[in-house]
């Protein structure tokens, strides 16, 4: 895989399933619009596809209840309205789509009320004046001319969206047969509203917000409900800590993905919680169906799936995620009491259940994502997305599994280049930290791997995927077993006569960037360059600078000031005597750029060979999700860096 390549990573989205109609929207980067395109795709049961919609920026297509209609967004080329996304309805025997919305900054992704007439959604909505809209006086100021902001609490913006207290998430319902009106928000502009579904009877609609209607900053998140037609809220859940995605069983049971504060704010599992809304009558309290040390639901791949006498959900697991079922009268169910409904070596990224039918979107070792049908035959494969670039060639994952130094267990894997060797090796670290490296096309991994270098990766203590414990195992303790685990799963793998154990590099992203600073500190000779992006470098500036500080760092690290300091990589730069590349986005937001200018200044003054290269226009999820040039050059810039230096 070259970095052009990337146009070659189509990523199919949440499949919509209704009768003998499966859709998904088709997402892939765009190198010469510069943009990622989308287009729906009708897969056929029986296997091949075709043009649903031809884009070039559709997504999110939702089935109504009788099958008659589909929703979905279409966002077009211009500014404002015109070009953000917006809600569209068209038959599903085919016809032209008519738009609903004309939303200044777009519409969420629709839900379709029983009555398949209504369809729910969330959209932000503005203040006068800002982001292109009117003021009080009728003009339209540029960005740069808008009014101050007055800033009163810590949860102001959120890195890749940008402010948010002057443009609240609102909750909406239209009418999808009715004339295209400019709807009226269902609740107020105090608080961000997510995650709507319809009660089973149509009349209300139940959503996720804070407490108490966002008084003040929290990152707890309750279940809420209120009248299709308006009116007051009402609180339904009180959660212990943070819930999202619910759904509703056919007996009227709210099921939803949570995770409990009581004992940790950092790395938490999430689980699946049952209750038993009573309307009108106040909070109820809700049971947790999965064990809160080794169920961990991946909220990622969509809402809970009632089945019968079971709740379908994706679980993480080892590099896997997987689909298994739990019982609606389970209560903290382990991991191993879950009847597996789809496991293997691959991540499910998303899945669609109607009747008896199960559809999922499965990403592999050699396949960025495919539309599969799972049923008692075992899993069919719909779909053939990533010929093109397996036609290029797909480098296989070699699993590792080795010990740290205290005799813990480290899995990971090695992406090995073609020819005997002996390769240069890259040490690549993931971020997060409480995410997994998967068994699943790496697009990092396979550049590199076709450029010659043997990459490892895995997930060491901190990593999601391995129980609570594993994921807790860094709290307060940044840079310490951590480190044990990176560098025995790298120790691992060079015990091979293929890799070459005086040509290795580091480098990782995030969190990934914390631990290549860190690295090149104190294990320094280990390794003969560090490639260092989007990192953390500084915990006590991290606090007020990034969109979550305030409070994950407290989690992570702990409030001394001492301590902040000690866990810093920029307390120890002048320990780095080997090349460095410091790598940022101007408008990183999560690990700001000052993160990286504090690092660079401190490594030259140091003397150290430090080089720093800054994206403009982009966020912390550049190599996920930026602009598709940028993504290019970055990996170009990659390359030419170790080149250089291994």
């Amino acid at each position: 895989m070259r970095p052009a390549d990337i146009e070659d990573l189509v990523v199919p989205g949440r499949p919509a399933l209704r009768g003998n109609l499966l859709l998904t929207a088709l997402s892939q980067p765009d190198l010469k619009a510069n943009a990622a395109r989308g287009e729906l795709r009708r897969v056929s049961l029986d296997g091949g596809e075709s043009a649903w919609t031809h884009g070039p920026r559709d997504s999110a297509p939702a089935i109504s209840p009788d099958g008659r209609w589909v929703a979905f967004l279409r966002a077009g080329e211009g500014k404002g309205a015109d070009g953000s996304p917006q809600l569209h309805v068209m038959p599903s025997d085919g016809g032209e789509a008519r738009r609903l919305t004309s939303l200044h900054l777009g519409a969420g992704e629709p839900v379709w009320a029983p009555d398949s007439r209504r369809i729910a959604f969330t959209a932000r909505v503005p203040d006068a004046g800002r982001y292109g809209t009117e003021d009080a006086d009728g003009e339209t100021p540029e960005p740069a001319a808008e009014a101050p902001r007055r800033i009163t609490r810590m949860d102001y913006r959120l890195d890749d969206v940008g402010f948010v207290r002057d443009r609240p998430q609102r909750l909406f319902v239209v009418d999808a047969a009715g004339p295209a009106e400019a709807p009226e928000p269902l609740t107020g502009a105090g608080f961000d509203a997510s995650n709507p579904v319809w009660t089973p009877d149509g009349t209300r609609v139940v959503f996720i917000a804070p407490p108490e209607w966002g008084a003040e900053e929290t990152d707890f998140r309750d279940v809420y409900a209120i009248s299709a037609e308006g009116g007051e809220p009402e609180v339904l859940v009180r959660a212990d800590g943070y819930s999202e995605r619910p759904a509703f069983g056919p007996d009227g049971t709210l099921f939803y993905f949570g995770q409990s504060f009581a004992e940790h704010r950092e790395a938490g599992m999430t689980g699946l919680y049952a209750a038993k809304p009573e309307f009108g009558a106040g909070p109820v309290k809700a049971r947790r169906l999965t064990d809160i040390e080794t169920v961990d639901c991946e909220s990622s791949a969509g809402a809970p799936a009632p089945r019968g006498a079971d709740v379908l959900v994706a679980v993480r697991n080892r590099g896997a995620v997987e689909l298994r079922a739990v019982a609606v009268d389970a209560v903290d169910a382990p991991l191993a009491d879950l009847p597996v409904v789809y496991a293997d070596r691959t991540a499910l990224r998303s899945f669609a259940l109607d009747g008896s039918v199960l559809a999922a979107v499965i990403a592999t070792p050699s396949t960025s994502g495919e539309v599969v049908l799972l049923g008692d035959g075992g899993p069919r494969v719909l779909t053939d997305y990533s010929k093109p670039l397996r036609d290029k060639g797909i480098r296989p994952m070699i699993e590792l599994e080795t010990t740290a130094p205290d005799g813990y267990p480290v899995h990971g894997w090695l992406v090995l280049p073609e020819g005997e060797g002996p390769h240069p090796v890259l040490r690549v670290v993931h971020g997060g930290p409480f995410t997994q490296q998967e068994w699943a096309v790496f697009d990092e991994a396979q550049v590199y791997a076709a450029a010659g270098y043997a990459v490892v990766v895995g997930n060491p203590r901190g990593s999601a995927g391995y129980g609570q414990t594993h994921g807790h195992a860094i709290t307060h303790g940044f840079g310490t077993v951590d480190v044990d685990d990176v560098l025995a799963l790298l120790d691992k793998a060079l015990e091979r006569p293929d890799l070459d154990a005086s040509r290795v590099g580091v480098m990782g992203g995030s969190y990934g960037g914390f631990m290549t600073s860190w690295l090149a500190a104190h294990h320094g000779e280990r390794f003969k360059a560090a490639w260092s992006e989007r990192a953390v470098n500084a915990w006590d500036s991290m606090v007020g600078s990034s969109d979550i500080g305030y409070f994950f760092v407290d989690a992570y690290i702990g409030s001394d000031p001492e301590v902040q300091r000690d866990r810093s990589p920029l307390s120890h730069a002048a320990k780095i005597e080997i090349p460095f590349a410091v790598v940022h986005s101007e408008h990183d937001w999560r690990c700001p750029l000052e993160q990286a200018e504090r690092m660079f200044v401190a490594l030259r003054r140091a003397g150290a060979p430090a080089e720093m290269l800054l994206f403009p226009g982009e966020g912390h999820e550049l190599t996920r999700s930026g602009r598709p040039r940028h993504r290019v050059q970055r990996f170009e810039a990659v390359l030419e860096w170790w080149a250089r230096h291994l």
